[in-house]
């Protein structure tokens, strides 16, 4: 991608509506504030409009609302808290009518309520359309929170139909105009769980440090979160509404019939669309409530709990692969009624235990499922429910398929091609099913940027973890033709793009007439072969690193070079970065968690000089980062990608502070919740338009930040193993890119959030830094938790007394970590089978094989590390050798077993 200022510009050309000048101010900010003060908050609502401008929490100045841009968002067609939206229909007509408290405002009727418990109530006729409905508005002191409650009244002779009920909701996530300092210390942001009547909104700081916001259905009410509905608003260039440095806002909505039925038609929603027959003079309620997480993101479930909402956790997610059976931890007031899963055979329920709060199920997918699968859980008080499931392939056949799938379909070998592509494996539209062989966007189809390096990064990257001889094979000639040749120079730099827009240049080539030239990213060829972007060089250095790993576990798969010319063409690729013609390179750059990698392999391969002199271009960059406030910059204005190389860098050096500064903002945009499209899923909304087919502005689920935030969040749960938090919210978004494969195996960029769509993107695109996320992150982690006890994410678990033997399903198996133990396993080739360890973790056996269909490896190196524990363990196994700080185990058999053993 190019640089933040042509990143705006194109935004604003591409995506945004006109722009529109600033209107007369119809809040009524003039005539000031009326105070709401709870035992838990500090409100101000708007005195004319009775919309929400301010919430802190008591013994906080920290504003989740953008009070401070209160000014600029007070206009016509702006949403706050306390806006309503509706449609409604008398029974038996067709079209629906529209109900908006934002769209021509008035002010509202104050009037007096006799309940010592309202703060402020409001008649919203003059704001409102003139129809039957009469709605009247109230804030509550609900047990020291706020709560908003709306009363519906059909005040006509008809029976009405309500087919959509919607709360505005907003929040601090205005980036437009701030310094990355301000933005950090104003700013929040803010995920949904559409959970029905467990559903919730939760609110975290961008730091990731503070109290939390979570917002509930109101007690008493029928007030589900239905769907979540992104809302359009004027674009004014002050805030810059729906734009990359201002998302947007969405709606908690309680009904969705009307939109399902126009809008939305003939998309698969998360929750069954609803409506509410209101008869002639009767009267119904809705509301929520805002409770303040005083322990921050980790607090959000008790305090969740708290207000009478039932919680759910599930290991290992929300994203599980079919025949492997899941844990669900439920925790209600009132006892389960009955359990419904749709589609009704993907999913076998049984209820396992009970206990420490919660009602244990094992979930089994079964072994035709795949896809979307809703469970519903219905309570003896009639709330409902909704934990929203994705069942893959098992791990491992979705990495194969999607190997197979990149070297074959997505393989290009039309030699013929002037831009000299061939062969390599291209972007690819699966709608169309069709290599991507033209986009306006030059990257795109120029092999280059993450959304045209991606597809042959996935394909170099699975071969680390599970290769195989024909894919290598293939993948060794596209290094040959095209990658060291044509995406990289002789200087070992890389190329923005090696297609591009210039026909002058390309007089015997025809450009496609459909495709809009004119944009500045159609890039000729001079913009096109420049060198100049960091970001590029991740991607090259991690297919010859990948390429690397192969030769050295399977030597006989390589043919065109040896093991040693992969590490040093992935370490020359590296320095080159670091030079100071290449820009972004002192800032954290997109799977640059291999450089860890590839430093450690020139630490084993004891190629001495190599590895310090990475050391110290990794070492200064650290140290600038540690004297920075806010080190997590980009080429984006606001980002979520900076974080993962600064972590691993200040991490690596020492440099404590700056490493857990950076875990916590990861935190504040990256959530947990039941519903495997937002949990473990990191916060990015911006980059469809530079990968995707469908190009908007947009909250992406699953794009590559899961994956790669993931790193972060786990490595650190290896380091403080009792901080469970960093796991689930970790293996969640691991697990992100695994859902991103479909049964074909095309692997797509992201999944499409907004409820007029719910689809995968078409394109490939910048899938491939996602997979790096999957392939050096996937595991299985073993961990004992207060609550749950012995638990396993990515694998299954069997206690027997005081041992446990973990049998591995994560979609990689090479890696381990037992949490208890603090120690972290690993091997080279093969898989981990299974372990077991005793209570007293005296000794650890471990069993390696095979996989079974993949090219199979004579040996196996394994490293342990202890990353958290006190105690060192070294191989007891007769007959096996110490090789490049591990040890060197034989596969002859279909499986081995190799015993750890205490060294204390």
């Amino acid at each position: 991608m190019p640089s933040i200022h042509i990143k705006t510009l194109a935004i604003s050309l591409a995506v945004l509506p006109s722009v529109q000048c600033q209107s007369t101010d119809t809040l009524g900010l003039d005539n000031g504030y009326i105070n709401l003060n709870t035992a838990n908050f500090n409100a101000k609502i708007v005195r004319s409009a009775q919309v929400l401008a301010s919430l802190t929490p008591v013994e906080s100045s920290f504003d989740f609302l953008p009070f401070d841009y209160l000014p600029l968002r007070a206009h016509n067609g702006q949403y706050h808290w306390g806006d309503i939206t509706f449609r409604y229909r008398e029974i038996g007509t067709i079209n629906w009518t529209d109900g908006n408290s934002a769209s021509a405002r008035e002010p509202v009727i104050s009037i007096n309520s006799s309940s010592t418990l309202v703060l402020s109530a409001s008649q919203l006729t003059p704001t409102l359309p003139t129809g039957p409905l009469n709605v009247t508005r109230e804030w509550i002191d609900v047990s020291g929170d706020l709560g908003l409650q709306f009363t519906f009244q059909n005040t006509g002779s008809d029976a009405l139909e309500i087919g959509s009920l919607g709360f505005p909701a907003e929040f601090n996530s205005i980036f437009t105009g701030r310094a990355a300092a301000r933005m950090q210390a104003l700013c929040s942001l803010s995920d949904p769980y559409i959970g029905m009547h467990a559903g919730y909104i939760r609110v975290t700081p961008t730091s990731g440090t503070g109290a939390a916001l979570v917002v509930t259905p109101l007690n008493g009410t029928n007030t589900p979160l239905e769907a979540y509905r992104n809302l359009e608003e004027p674009y004014y260039d002050d805030t810059a509404y729906g734009s990359q440095t201002f998302e947007g806002f969405y709606e908690w909505q309680v009904l969705s019939k009307s939109w399902a039925e126009t809008e939305w038609e003939g998309v698969e929603p998360w929750n069954e669309p609803s409506a509410l027959t209101l008869e002639p003079g009767e009267v119904v309620k809705f509301g929520v409530r805002f409770s303040v997480a005083k322990e921050g993101v980790r607090g959000i479930d008790d305090t969740i709990r708290d207000t009478g909402t039932p919680v759910a956790r599930a290991v290992p997610g929300y994203i599980i692969p079919r025949g492997v059976p899941a844990r669900l931890f439920l925790s209600a007031s009132a006892k389960v009624e009955s359990i419904v899963v749709e589609p009704a055979a993907a999913l076998m329920v049984e209820e396992y235990a009970a206990g420490s709060g919660y009602t244990v199920y094992t979930v089994t997918p079964s072994e035709t499922a795949w896809g979307r699968v809703r469970l519903m859980v219905l309570y003896a008080d009639e709330k409902i429910q909704a934990m929203h499931y994705f069942v893959t392939k098992p791990g491992t056949e979705a990495v194969g398929d999607l190997g197979g799938f990149l070297t074959t379909e997505q393989w290009f070998e039309d030699i013929s091609d002037p831009f000299g592509r061939a062969p390599s494996v291209m972007t690819y539209d699966y709608e169309e099913r069709a290599i991507v062989r033209q986009d306006a966007r030059a990257w795109v189809a120029g092999l280059s940027d993450e959304a045209g390096a991606g597809s042959f990064l996935a394909a170099t990257m699975k071969q680390a973890v599970q290769p195989n001889a024909d894919e290598v094979a293939k993948l060794e000639t596209f290094v040959n033709a095209v990658l060291f040749k044509t995406i990289q120079t002789e200087e070992f730099s890389v190329r923005k793009s090696i297609f591009f827009y210039e026909p002058a240049a390309m007089p015997n080539y025809t450009y496609s007439s459909d495709i809009d030239w004119t944009a500045w990213w159609s890039w000729n060829k001079d913009a096109s072969y420049a060198t100049d972007r960091a970001y590029d060089y991740v991607h090259v250095a991690a297919a010859y690193w990948a390429l690397y790993r192969v030769g050295r576990a399977y030597p006989d798969l390589l043919s065109s070079h040896t093991w040693d010319w992969y590490l040093d063409q992935a370490y020359s690729t590296v320095v080159r970065a670091m030079e100071s013609d290449v820009g972004y390179n002192r800032v954290g750059l997109m799977g640059e968690t291999v450089f860890g990698e590839i430093l450690a392999d020139l630490t084993r391969e004891s190629e001495t000089d190599k590895a310090q002199t990475f050391t110290e271009l990794m070492r200064s960059r650290a140290e600038q980062w540690d004297s920075e406030e806010i080190p997590y910059g980009s080429e984006m204005a606001w980002d979520s990608t900076g974080q993962e190389g600064v972590y691993y860098w200040t991490k690596y050096f020492g440099f404590t502070d700056s490493a857990a500064k950076t875990v916590n903002s990861v935190l504040g945009y990256m959530p947990t919740v039941p519903h495997w499209g937002w949990n473990g899923n990191a916060r990015r909304y911006w980059d469809n338009i530079y990968g995707g087919k469908l190009e908007r502005i947009e909250r992406q689920i699953h794009h590559y930040g899961s994956g790669l935030n993931a790193l972060i969040l786990l490595s650190a749960f290896r380091s403080n193993p009792t901080d469970t938090y960093l796991l689930r919210a970790g293996y969640g978004g691991t697990s992100g890119p695994l859902s991103s494969i479909n049964a074909d195996g095309f692997a797509a960029a992201s999944f499409h959030s907004f409820p007029d769509t719910l689809k995968w993107d078409g394109y490939s695109g910048d899938y491939g830094p996602n997979f790096v996320g999957l392939a050096l992150g996937s595991g299985t982690y073993v961990v004992q938790e207060e609550e749950l006890g012995i638990v396993a994410y990515g694998g299954v678990v069997e206690v027997d007394g005081a041992i446990v033997k973990v049998t591995t399903t994560d979609p990689v198996r090479r890696r381990v970590f037992i949490g208890t133990l603090g120690v972290a396993i690993e091997v080279d080739a093969g898989i981990i089978q299974e372990f077991r360890y005793g209570g007293d973790g005296g000794s650890i056996a471990v069993t390696l094989s095979n996989l079974d269909g993949v090219t199979k490896a004579e040996a196996a190196v394994i490293w342990i590390e202890i990353t958290s524990g006190s105690v060192n363990y070294i191989v007891s196994t007769e007959g096996i050798v110490s090789e490049r700080g591990g040890w060197r185990v034989p596969l002859s058999a279909d499986s081995v077993v190799v015993e750890l053993q205490s060294a204390s």
